[in-house]
């Protein structure tokens, strides 16, 4: 009995398959392989790369994306030959595509971006994508849920695909939370929300103002970000305020300047005023009734650097003496009080002593007269008549001194006789025992009864 082939495997079985292959293989060529595509090629046009804007425009040319099974080329390698920015960045972690690259090696391109899905299908599926947003600069850690409540997906802020994000939705989703702050912060620091925030809340309003240098205290507490910070637009400018009290204070420098801009030797952040100044650190400590003075009973005109340290500056109207001693106030007044005055005459050409410390100025100094007097007493005590003038030129206090005026003591050499008459042991005698009238006569009657002695008087 003759045998026969197993099923198909006869001569023109065979042949029908070898034909069969060769005219799908031919299809397959002559037609990009559209006997073999599981769907139509994304149709969105994007940016022109080579001739072509987006992979519809790569229909019938399937062997630019997808290698022949002999050929040791992935279909990554196409992707890059046509993507080279992507290209660049799966050499860089901390991108995108090289982030997912580090973390899965070995991932393909289709494992996020698929294809043959339809014309206007997605050719970005993030749904497999473990992406760590802080990598990129911003963290989700303060975007878990919207305003209404709802989580946060990607295409909340990335409406116009994950490679871009525009700026505006911050200020859309902030005004929901609070009108008012958020366009407040707009006009204050500008709309480059990503200029400053960094999805943590490293600066917002709860920032530690302690961490740094310039820590708030006072009055500072409370005051706005933007009292301070006015026109910053980056994190570079908020560092960069300075931190001079002049800075901010210049407008509020009643002393224009002339002190510098250590506005903190006296002013505080508890308040501006009123303030402190150590009046002891200048060249005129305060001291007595100064401490009780007003700044501007001496700083008139908001001059505070360049007054004159010398008491006649401000004393002159009160100077009695209209200039005649100078303007070393000082010698004879106090901070502590201008009257009463001490005036130590000792240190003068007519030390006071005796009757003259009690005196009153006005009795010597008349008419507001207090230098270039005269240190004779003549000059304020005139020769009486009874000297019937036989004392002139000689000096008062040969027989006078200023414990007493009168009597007397007489000091000079008496005539050696008395008319005609010689005077013997009249040594002790005042004057004005024999000169009861004047000097320029002698009673002797007064002792000499019609011309006989007296017991213990001179004879004639």
């Amino acid at each position: 009995m003759e045998k026969k082939p197993f099923g198909c495997l006869t001569v023109p079985g065979l042949i029908t398959a070898v034909l069969t292959g060769l005219v799908v293989l031919a299809v397959g060529l002559l037609r990009g392989g559209v006997l073999f595509s599981p769907g139509p090629l994304n149709a969105q046009a994007g940016a022109l790369i080579g001739s072509v804007t987006s992979h519809a425009d790569l229909s019938g040319r399937c062997t630019a994306c997808h290698a022949f099974f002999w050929q040791r080329a992935a279909m990554a390698d196409r992707c890059v030959l046509c993507h080279t920015d992507v290209d660049v960045q799966l050499q860089d972690p901390s991108t995108l595509h090289g982030d997912q690259f580090s973390k899965k090696p070995g991932i393909s391109c289709r494992y996020c971006h698929p294809d043959h899905l339809g014309v206007n299908a997605p050719l970005t599926d993030m749904t497999r994508v473990d992406i760590s947003h802080q990598t990129f600069g911003y963290s989700l850690a303060a975007h878990q849920h919207q305003a209404d409540g709802s989580p946060f997906a990607c295409k909340t802020c990335h409406v116009n695909g994950y490679t871009t994000f525009d700026q505006t939705i911050c200020t859309t989703c902030h005004q929901q939370i609070d009108l008012i702050y958020t366009q407040a912060h707009l006009k204050a620091f500008g709309e480059s929300c990503l200029a400053c925030h960094d999805g943590i809340d490293t600066y917002n309003h709860n920032f530690d103002h302690g961490k740094v240098a310039f820590q708030l205290t006072g009055k500072h507490v409370p005051l706005d970000c933007g009292a301070c910070h006015s026109g910053a637009r980056t994190i570079a400018d908020l560092k960069a305020t300075p931190q001079a009290c002049s800075s901010c204070h210049a407008k509020d420098d009643a002393h224009q300047g002339q002190f510098g801009t250590s506005c903190g030797t006296c002013h505080s952040p508890d308040g501006w005023l009123p303030a402190s100044f150590d009046h002891s650190k200048t060249k005129f400590p305060l001291t007595g009734a100064h401490l009780k003075l007003d700044c501007i009973q001496c700083h008139t005109n908001a001059d505070f650097a360049s007054l004159p340290a010398d008491c006649f500056s401000c004393h002159a109207k009160d100077d009695a003496h209209k200039g005649q001693f100078g303007t070393s106030c000082g010698t004879c007044h106090s901070a502590d009080a201008w009257l009463p005055a001490s005036f130590d005459h000792s240190v003068t050409k007519f030390p006071l002593t005796g009757a003259h410390v009690s005196l009153d100025c006005a009795q010597c100094h008349k008419n507001g007269v207090f230098t270039n007097l005269p240190a004779d007493c003549a000059s304020c005590h005139p020769d009486p008549s009874f000297h019937a003038g036989l004392f002139a030129g000689i000096r008062c206090d040969r027989c006078h001194n200023t414990t007493i005026w009168s009597p007397a003591t007489f000091n000079q050499s008496h005539p050696n006789s008395c008319g005609q008459v010689t005077c013997i042991n009249h040594e002790n005698a005042t004057c004005r025992e024999c000169h009861t009238v004047n000097l320029s006569t002698a009673n002797c009657l007064k002792c000499h009864d019609s011309n006989n002695p007296v017991e213990g008087g001179g004879g004639d």
